[in-house]
């Protein structure tokens, strides 16, 4: 097996496991431990994984996209936990705006449940979830149906988005990094995401440790658009601390 074919088969693996380990792919290869570091370290610099301790996950990118029923399986509590903290910052908003996304539907499960809510979203799962909540009125944004992420996109969705002026938006992202700033592998998806932030007068981004530092293939919004990053204590102190110079709140939960 050539070093091309190794690697396309350690990308295929962690893209169908969602993460792969230095000493299985080591034994499943038949090469040594250094020689799948050597193969990490080479897609990583070409932007097809990124490393962990002992190992690495696949970045999404224009060709590669994890589905909705795929991110219900990967980092659950510290989403949750993340997600909770996010819809506290909902204060007295009265318009929110939902993303698509396994973490936004968590935070759509958390928002208060004692007063009245205009909930805008382009995710038929988080419409169906709230539309029986009293008190919450629930509009969801019509167009193209995407299968893997339940979500609707193209222009019907993003010409109704821009007729709404929106108290506080909750926003997904495939990747988040100083130099990038938000971006997720579809251009469709990414023309939504763009048109929620132009919408909204707060901006909230929450995602997992995972995402820091990633970057995928559609550029929506700068980290300088946000107010908040709501993230978990796996990012550490430090690079929380160079987000923050950028101008939104870090809050690490």
């Amino acid at each position: 097996m050539t070093a091309e074919e190794r690697q396309r088969a350690i990308v295929g693996a962690a893209r169908r496991a969602g993460s792969v380990e230095v000493g299985a792919l080591a034994e499943e290869l038949g090469v040594a431990k250094e020689t799948v570091r050597r193969d990490l370290r080479a897609l990583e610099a070409h932007g097809l994984l990124r490393r962990t301790h002992g190992g690495a996950y696949p970045v999404e990118s224009a060709g590669f996209e994890t589905t909705l029923a795929f991110r219900s399986t990967m980092h659950v509590p510290e989403k949750r936990r993340i997600a909770a903290a996010a819809a506290e910052l909902t204060g007295e908003a009265e318009t929110l705006f939902i993303d698509e996304g396994y973490t936004p539907q968590l935070i759509a499960e958390s928002l208060p449940r004692d007063r009245s809510l205009t909930i805008v979203t382009a995710s038929l799962a988080i419409a169906g979830h709230l539309a029986t909540v009293p008190g919450f009125n629930v509009l969801l944004l019509g167009g193209r149906v995407r299968g893997g992420t339940l979500a609707t996109v193209d222009h019907w969705t993003t010409r109704m988005l821009s007729g709404f002026v929106i108290d506080l938006a909750f926003i997904g992202a495939n990747g988040i990094s100083r130099e990038h700033g938000l971006t997720t592998p579809d251009p469709a998806v990414s023309e939504v995401k763009q048109q929620a932030v132009r919408a909204s007068r707060r901006r909230v981004f929450a995602g997992v440790h995972t995402k820091f530092g990633a970057a995928s293939f559609c550029r929506f919004a700068s980290v300088t658009d946000l107010d908040v990053i709501v993230t978990s204590t796996n990012l550490s102190t430090a690079e929380a601390h160079r987000y923050s110079l950028q101008g939104p709140q870090v809050i690490r939960v």
